[in-house]
Formats: C-alpha cells, sequence, structure tokens
C-alpha cells in the first residue's frame, strides 16, 4: 500500500484532513490487520493519561514498531503533534523505520541529515540515529522547538552509551511535545541514566527505571505472539597458550576464574580449531530439520569481529554448499544485503554486532551465538532477532558456548529487568556488599580481559554436546555426547513446528528414554566405566545445572548457593570438590527444589 497524499510541510493545520485517527478500530494502515491485545491496552493507557513522556517496554518481537505508528497516526490525526522525529541505533534501521512508516501512511526521511536542515515537504517526519543526534544536537532542537514534534526514540537504551550522547538526545528533544521511548532490554552494565526515562528507588533504595507499560517475553510466549527457544549448549576441550608460554587445557563450562574462562570462550571460537566448524555443522543440521517444516527458516551467526565473520562463513559455505549473506558494518550496501536475505530462501546469514538489535529478519529461526561479548543486553539484543513469531508453533534454536555466564542468560529469557544506576551504601557493613557490586560490574565489562589475554595462541579445541537449555531447565543424556552421534540428533531433530508444553514434553521424553534404554540398544554404549576425571566433570555440571535452576526458582546467586551448601554440607570449593562432596550437594539441592515454594 502506498502513503496517503500529504499537505506542504508549511501547512500543519490541515494535517487532520490527510491522517485520520488509526486507533482504537485498527493498528496503522500497513504495520498489522489488527492490534495485539497488549498493543491495545498500552495504547488505551497512553491515551487516557497522555503523557509527555512515556516508556514502552516490550519483549524483542513483540511490536513495538507497531504501537509507536500507531500512537503517531492517532497523534497527527488529532492534531496533537505536526511532526514525528525517530532516532534509532543504526543507519539500517533508519531505514527500516521509514518503511514500516511508508506502509502506515507516514512519509519519514531516512536520509535527512542536521546540518542541511531541511526536508521535502512530502514527508511528515524524519529518522535520524543517536550518534547523528549528537554530530548537531542544537539543529535538531530547532526542528523540535518549529513544530509540535513527537519523538520516538528506539531503544533508548542507547541514548546512555555516552555521557556526550545522552546530553546531545535530551538537548535535542526537550522542546518536544511528546516523547516514546521503546526498548526491550531496559537494562544496561553502566550506571549512565537515560534521558527522559524516569527512576525511582526499589525497596533497597537503589533508583531503577520505572516503565510506562511492559510486556515481557513470558507474556508473549503465551500469547503467542513469540517463538519458544531451545538453547543448544556446546562445552569441549580447549588448549591455548599464553603470552607468558604456558600451555592451558580445559573443558569450556567447567568451573574456571574469569581470566580463563574469558581465554577459554575465545579459543572455541577460533575458526582454525574444531569447536566452531562442529558447532555450525551441528546449526546446519538443525536448521535442515527446522526447513523439513518451516521451508524458508533462516539461520544467523552473530561473530565478534569481520575477520571471524569471513572465516565462519567460509566454514558454511563447505558445510551447507550454499555461500551465506555476509554482512560486515552498518552501511546502505549491508542494509540491502539484509533486505535481500529477508526475503530470499537463503540459508545463511553470517554479520558483526549490527544485526543483534532491532533488525527485522521473522524467517530466522537458528541462531550461533560466536562472540565473545557476554552481557545481558547484547546476549537479549542477539537472541531477540530469532523470537518473532510468524505462525503458531515455531520453534527458534541458539546455539551457545556452555559458559555460565551464557547460560545463566538462556535460562532467564523470561525476567524483566530494570536500568539500575547504582547502589546505595546504608550502613558500613554494606561497604562489602557495594565493593562486591563493583566486582560483579567489571566482571561483566566485555573488554575487562582484552589486555589481560595479550599476545595468544589457540592450540586446539574439540565440541561436545553437553545440554539443551529451555524454560529455565536443562536437558542432555549422561556422559559426553560427542557432535554428530544419535544421542546429539535426539535434539537436533526436534520438529520446527511445536507449541511450547509439546517441546517440554518432547524433551522430558528424550531424556527419559536415553536413561532408561538397555545398555545394548543405545546408539553409541560407553565401553568402559568412566574415568575419575570425567565422572567429576559430569557431576560438576550436574550440580551447576541444579545450581542455575535454584536461582531461576528463588532469585538467589550462584555463588550464595554453592557457598550454602558448602557451609551446610562441607567439603572444598565445586572446582576441587570429590565424588562423594557433589554427590551430597546434588542430592540437597533437590531436597530443597521438592520444598514447597514460598
Amino acid at each position: 500500500m502506498t502513503g496517503r497524499q500529504l499537505p506542504p510541510a508549511d501547512a500543519p493545520d490541515n494535517l487532520s484532513t490527510a491522517l485520520t485517527p488509526a486507533w482504537p478500530e485498527r493498528a496503522a494502515w500497513g504495520t498489522a490487520p489488527s492490534l495485539r491485545a497488549w498493543q491495545s491496552a498500552a495504547l488505551t493507557d497512553y491515551a487516557v493519561r497522555a503523557p509527555r513522556d512515556f516508556l514502552l517496554v516490550a519483549t524483542p518481537g513483540a511490536g513495538k514498531t507497531t504501537f509507536a505508528l500507531s500512537a503517531a497516526a492517532d497523534l497527527l490525526g488529532r492534531r496533537v503533534v505536526d511532526r514525528v522525529v525517530v532516532v534509532a541505533p543504526t543507519e539500517h534501521l533508519k531505514l527500516q523505520w521509514a518503511e514500516a512508516a511508508a506502509r502506515a501512511g507516514l512519509p519519514i526521511d531516512p536520509a535527512y541529515s542536521a546540518g542541511s536542515g531541511k526536508t521535502s515537504s512530502d514527508y511528515v517526519g524524519v529518522a535520524v540515529t543517536y550518534a547523528g543526534v549528537a554530530v548537531n544536537p542544537l539543529a535538531m532542537r530547532i526542528r523540535t522547538e518549529r513544530f509540535k514534534t513527537l519523538v520516538v526514540l528506539d531503544e533508548i537504551h542507547h541514548a546512555g552509551d555516552a555521557l556526550t550522547w545522552g546530553e546531545a538526545v535530551r538537548e535535542a528533544f526537550e522542546p518536544a511535545t511528546r516523547r516514546i521511548g521503546l526498548t526491550g532490554t531496559p537494562f544496561r552494565s553502566d550506571v549512565n541514566p537515560i534521558p527522559f526515562v524516569t527512576y525511582a528507588p526499589g525497596p533497597d533504595g537503589v533508583p531503577r527505571s520505572m516503565a510506562d507499560f511492559s510486556y515481557g517475553y513470558a507474556d508473549a510466549l503465551a500469547d503467542h505472539v513469540v517463538r519458544p527457544v531451545l538453547f543448544m549448549a556446546y562445552s569441549g576441550d580447549l588448549a591455548w597458550r599464553t603470552r607468558a608460554g604456558d600451555e592451558i587445557s580445559a573443558r569450556l563450562g567447567e568451573p574456571l576464574t574469569k581470566d580463563l574462562t574469558a581465554q577459554a570462550l575465545r579459543t572455541a571460537l577460533d575458526p582454525a580449531g574444531e569447536w566452531i566448524p562442529s558447532v555450525l555443522a551441528a546449526a546446519d543440521r538443525r536448521l535442515t530439520e527446522v526447513r523439513r517444516h518451516v521451508p524458508d527458516a533462516g539461520g544467523l551467526v552473530i561473530a565478534s569481529d569481520q575477520e571471524s565473520a569471513r572465516a565462519y562463513a567460509a566454514l558454511l559455505k563447505k558445510v551447507s554448499g550454499e555461500t551465506p549473506t555476509l554482512v560486515l558494518s552498518d552501511e546502505k550496501a549491508s542494509s540491502r544485503r539484509i533486505a535481500t536475505f529477508t526475503e530470499s530462501e537463503k540459508r545463511w546469514m553470517v554479520a558483526v554486532r549490527m544485526v543483534s538489535e532491532g533488525v527485522d529478519v521473522p524467517r530466522l529461526a537458528v541462531g550461533v551465538y560466536a562472540t565473545s561479548t557476554s552481557t545481558p543486553l547484547f546476549f537479549a539484543q542477539a537472541v531477540g532477532r530469532f523470537v518473532r513469531a510468524r505462525a503458531r508453533g515455531e520453534t527458534a534454536s541458539v546455539f551457545v558456548p556452555s559458559v555460565a555466564t551464557l547460560l545463566s542468560h538462556a535460562a532467564q529469557m523470561e525476567l524483566e529487568r530494570d536500568h539500575v544506576l547504582g547502589r546505595t551504601i546504608t550502613d558500613e557493613g554494606d561497604i562489602l556488599a557495594a565493593e562486591q557490586d563493583l566486582v560483579a560490574r567489571a566482571n561483566a565489562d566485555e573488554g575487562a580481559s582484552d589486555e589481560l589475554l595479550g599476545s595468544y595462541e589457540a592450540l586446539g579445541s574439540q565440541a561436545r554436546f553437553d545440554q539443551v537449555v529451555y524454560d529455565g531447565s536443562a536437558f542432555g543424556h549422561a556422559g559426553e555426547v560427542h557432535v554428530g552421534s544419535e544421542e546429539e540428533m535426539d535434539f537436533l531433530g526436534i520438529p520446527g513446528l511445536l507449541e511450547p508444553d509439546q517441546v517440554r514434553e518432547l524433551l522430558h521424553h528424550r531424556q527419559r528414554s536415553r536413561r532408561t534404554a538397555p545398555a545394548g540398544e543405545r546408539h553409541a554404549p560407553v565401553e568402559h566405566a568412566p574415568s575419575t576425571h570425567e565422572q567429576l566433570a559430569i557431576l560438576r555440571r550436574e550440580l551447576n545445572g541444579l545450581v542455575a535452576a535454584w536461582h531461576h526458582r528463588t532469585g538467589q546467586a550462584h555463588g550464595v548457593t554453592h557457598a550454602a551448601l558448602r557451609k551446610e554440607l562441607g567439603g572444598p570449593p565445586a572446582a576441587i570438590a570429590g565424588v562423594e562432596h557433589l554427590h551430597a550437594r546434588i542430592n540437597r539441592l533437590r531436597e530443597w527444589a521438592s520444598r514447597p515454594f514460598r
């Protein structure tokens, strides 16, 4: 559908004749056939309260764009505002917003430059990036003052990416008549305040962001608005040489220090090793299974840098027999590649960070998280590329390294978070807790270990299937599961069209059937009793999985749970505990889990 004919830019008084209110009767033309229940509820709240600032927190894929464009069409039609400014994180998202707005009959100029100060009279608004606003906030302020302006701040948490960005956004849009902030991930790992977001003290006195309307992943999953996500976790044996010349061997997924975990993850993601080629091959097999039910399903590999992305694309070409779409930067050419991939039936796209947020490719159903970035913000943005539901029963699968931080993020998909500005120290004893917060924040910094890694050489890596994380629970087979085995295919071969409860039941069934099958009927029988090393590794993984599940249920930090188990049962830390102590802790955690939860 083409946009409606609009009057010249200097005649805003006649705008109501061109744009009739799109709500509550229906969504903005071209965005959706009708509003979802949560969108209607959010628009009702927005219309009744008519706030100057409105923060909508909705899970990726839920339909934030439709909400914003419906609100914009309504405000323009009722002459509450005359113009619209959309602020997006990237150049590609500017184009995506302009295309969606055009389908809704709201012509938006995505090529507008604050330096030029002018745009065609055919447009009812402009789309800019946060970086573009920071270049000339005064020019944007003048434009905002000139008309009654609605400002839509897409993924508004980006306004806190740098102090100068926040100041520029505040200066440019302080005079706006209305401001709508949109985000699927309002939390950040820093304490920079986000402009035009209200903060209020929580129960602990710490200021937290206050959303005007929230629609979380759990709600969207129950409404069949998003897909359920299966996280396929892979561990494996790794070896590398440090800058001091020390050769280190470790297994991904076992308890390691922060620096060793970073080095192990970097080794696993090295395209010259065997870990990442094995995981890419497994992901391609999973995509083949999904395409049996969803023929146009696509896959996305998210890489740390351009060099790795090129190497992963070459590996995928060998595996799939098809050249993947390669997206390396936030440029117009990259936007065209993404758009072409979206409309095609190609199997794979490989990209660096830019495709992790906001980019709308609804057919993406399989992902590989092949980046060392492990902040909850980035993880949620990345997974958000795969959850958009097109038809009932579709499932998404994301392959991740078996690292405690990532598995914790996966187990907490449905939790709603706020942006926390800082910790209030209320007494002298609380100083220790504040210090722990600082340490935790430093550990969450994705670049914290870069200097420590120094000169570094990956020596080798092998992948092993570890577990599937779904709905906060872990599923897998006892013992090692080799890549390409029947045990792995038990999970890679899950149909691509299943309801969430069917996914859960199938996972339970496949796990039970392997445990109860006679040894002679298993496809990969154990030829010898596991060694002490293997037995300890299995028990540690089981303990860590139970601790993660306990955290998912109670919110209690992993370290606190481990400490409570040691205090109650004795023994050394889990990383060096023996079989007897590990068994005791596993049994005690199961006892805790069987008690009624209040």
